[in-house]
């Protein structure tokens, strides 16, 4: 265990970010996942505005890699364009 009030504090703002970072990133696979459900090509853009915001953000905060969120816009654009 820490010994520094400094790495105590540090402990519990890494914890405090951890699991913002979490939900973030469950909160945009869950939204995904909406997404690649949707029939409606209207709701389906509509959607696609919100999770490519939420994906932006992620990779802005390197929660994940700024060419994993790329693939993951361009093959969720791909499937909502397929949608007649």
């Amino acid at each position: 265990m820490a010994n520094h009030k400094s790495a105590l504090k540090r402990i519990r703002a890494n914890e405090a970010k951890r699991l913002r970072n979490k939900y973030q990133h469950k909160t945009t696979r869950t939204f995904i996942k909406r997404l690649k459900l949707t029939t409606d090509k209207a709701e389906a853009q509509e959607l696609l505005k919100t999770v490519t915001s939420m994906i932006d953000k992620l990779a802005k905060k390197n929660i994940i890699h700024k060419n994993n969120a790329a693939n993951k816009k361009s093959k969720l654009t791909k499937l909502v364009n397929s949608l007649a």
